[in-house]
């Protein structure tokens, strides 16, 4: 599939839209919502490094889950029809490092978050912690196989393409202990808002991922069959 481009009347209709869009939400929204963040902060100001886990470890979910499912795009060649491939594996790559990073102070926060203390030796080492061992150290697996897959990026070209493919499979081992992760260990993770995040992520892994089996599955028979038409016709 050949890069071929938005029309650029849809490109300035799409930005048009976007921009009305999030002009009317914020302004409509803003205001109130910066007013009810001062007025919680200032009621509750305990409870900021808490509250600010669970957003990041929301955003750090997020990022990873972007990264996952961009990544299976790019294997299935549905974007090469509308962006350059180098940029859209920069875009991947980034992802992935931004959902790093926010993981990375998610678990900072954690030690600043007076309800259930944590140490740096319980962050580093998993399956240790004081809350939930089983399924905090599950956050902890899924951290340090995102490094693995995150450094892999840089040293591409040393280890070679092969040895960097068979490291990418562990993205699919981190977001599934991520997932576990966040269903189990969350304090968000029963309502209903916290769920459909994950259910959808997963959702659309297990469709892309299925779908990226299929078409290789097809293609090998597809090869198979040419090279048993070349033989007969030989």
């Amino acid at each position: 599939m050949r890069y071929r481009g938005l029309d650029p009347r849809v490109r300035v209709a799409g930005w048009g839209l976007f921009l009305l869009g999030t002009g009317f939400v914020l302004g409509a929204t803003a205001p109130g919502a910066v007013q009810s963040l001062i007025a919680a902060a200032a009621a509750q100001q305990d409870k900021l490094a808490w509250y600010g886990t669970r957003l990041f470890a929301f955003l750090a979910y997020l990022a990873v889950a972007g990264s996952v499912v961009y990544g299976l795009l790019l294997t299935t060649k549905l974007l090469d029809a509308i962006a350059h491939r180098p940029v859209t594996f920069a875009l991947h790559k980034d992802l992935a490092l931004v959902g790093l990073g926010l993981a990375g102070i998610h678990a900072l926060l954690l030690t600043l978050d007076g309800t259930v203390p944590f140490s740096f030796a319980d962050l580093l080492v998993p399956f240790r912690g004081p809350y939930r061992p089983l399924w905090v150290g599950f956050g902890q697996v899924a951290f340090y196989l995102a490094l693995v897959v995150v450094a892999s990026f840089y040293v591409r070209g040393r280890i070679g393409q092969r040895a960097w493919r068979l490291l990418h499979y562990a993205t699919f081992l981190a977001f599934l202990t991520s997932t576990l992760h966040g269903l189990q260990a969350g304090s968000d993770s029963g309502t209903p808002w916290a769920r459909s995040i994950y259910m959808g992520a997963t959702a659309a892994v297990v469709f892309l991922l299925v779908y990226r089996i299929t078409l290789s599955v097809s293609l090998r028979r597809s090869r198979v069959r040419a090279a048993a038409a070349a033989l007969t016709s030989g």
